[in-house]
C-alpha cells in the first residue's frame, strides 16, 4: 500500500551512503540532533560541484536563445559567494582559492563550448514542497525512488530526449554505478518521449560529453531495487553499523566529530532543516 510517509525514500546519494558504511547512512540520512536537525558536512569538493551544477543548471530558466545573453562567468561568482569561506569547507583562503580557479576553468570550457546547453532542453517537474522527482520504485517494499537530472536535452528530429550528467570530479564515474540506472528508471516513471541516449560530461577535461549506455529498464530496476532493499531491511532491522566496527571509516568518520562536538557548525540550511559542519 502506497503511503509517502512510512516509505523508505532512495536516492543515488542516499543508496552510495550506505554500500560505504550504514552507519554514514544513518548518520548523514536519518540522524536528528537535539534541536530537530540533520547534519551533514562541507568540503571543498562538494563546494566546487555546488557551485559549478547551480551554473549550468541554472540556464534551464531561460530559452535556448537567452542562455548565454549574461556571462557564465558573472553567474558563477555570484554562486561561488554561497559557498565561499567556512561555510564551503574551506579552511584556508589558499585552499579556496585553488578549488575557485579549478572551477572557474570548467565554467570557461562550457562558455567556449556550449554544445548541447544552448539546444532545446525539458526540465522534469518538481513535487510539492521542492522535492526531487520521485516515484514508487516498489508498491510491495513501500520504497520511492528519487533523483535530480542535470539536463535533459530535448532531440527535436525524433522527439526524444537525451540526458546528460555534469561530472566536476577528477576520476571517471565507475562502471557500477547505479547513477545510469535510477536516471533510466526515473525517465521511464516521470515522461513519455523515448530517450535516444545519454551522455556524462566531465568538463574539467573534455569540451563535450561523453556518451554512454543507458542499461535496458528490466536490469536497472533489478539493481536499483536490490541496494533499496537492502537499505529498508537494514533500517528495519536497525543494523546501521559501520562494518569497521567502533574505530570507524573513512564515510563515518567526520559525522561521528559532529556528534562528539569535534566539528565546526559553519550554516544551518533552513530548506532542508539541516546543519552544515566542518570537520
Amino acid at each position: 500500500m502506497q503511503d509517502k510517509y512510512t516509505a523508505v525514500w532512495v536516492s543515488h546519494s542516499s543508496i552510495g551512503d550506505f554500500l560505504k558504511c550504514p552507519r554514514a547512512y544513518f548518520l548523514h540520512n536519518m540522524f536528528k540532533n537535539e534541536r530537530g536537525k540533520k547534519i551533514n558536512l562541507v568540503n571543498p569538493h562538494l563546494s566546487l560541484g555546488i557551485a559549478v551544477h547551480e551554473t549550468l543548471e541554472g540556464l534551464l530558466k531561460y530559452k535556448a536563445e537567452d542562455r548565454l545573453l549574461k556571462p557564465l562567468i558573472e553567474t558563477f561568482e555570484e554562486n561561488w559567494k554561497l559557498v565561499s569561506g567556512k561555510a564551503g569547507g574551506f579552511k584556508t583562503p589558499e585552499e579556496e582559492a585553488q578549488s575557485k580557479e579549478r572551477a572557474r576553468l570548467m565554467i570557461e570550457r562550457v562558455a567556449k563550448n556550449p554544445g548541447p546547453l544552448i539546444k532545446k532542453a525539458i526540465k522534469l517537474a518538481e513535487h510539492a514542497n521542492n522535492m526531487p522527482p520521485n516515484f514508487y520504485l516498489s508498491d510491495e517494499h513501500n520504497i520511492i525512488l528519487s533523483g535530480k537530472i542535470d539536463w535533459l536535452e530535448y532531440i527535436p528530429a525524433d522527439d526524444s530526449v537525451r540526458v546528460i550528467d555534469f561530472k566536476t570530479g577528477k576520476n571517471d564515474e565507475q562502471a557500477d554505478s547505479l547513477q545510469l540506472p535510477i536516471y533510466a528508471l526515473l525517465l521511464n516513471a516521470l515522461q513519455k518521449r523515448k530517450v535516444s541516449g545519454a551522455a556524462y560530461w566531465y568538463i574539467d577535461r573534455n569540451d563535450k560529453p561523453t556518451p554512454v549506455q543507458l542499461p535496458e529498464l528490466g536490469i536497472a530496476k533489478e539493481r536499483v531495487l536490490a541496494a533499496a532493499v537492502r537499505v529498508k531491511e537494514a533500517r528495519e532491522k536497525g543494523e546501521l553499523k559501520c562494518p569497521r566496527g567502533e574505530k570507524g571509516c573513512f564515510a563515518c568518520t567526520p559525522f561521528e566529530k559532529i556528534i562528539k562536538g569535534e566539528a565546526e557548525l559553519v550554516k544551518t540550511d533552513t530548506t532542508r532543516n539541516t546543519e552544515l559542519y566542518l570537520a
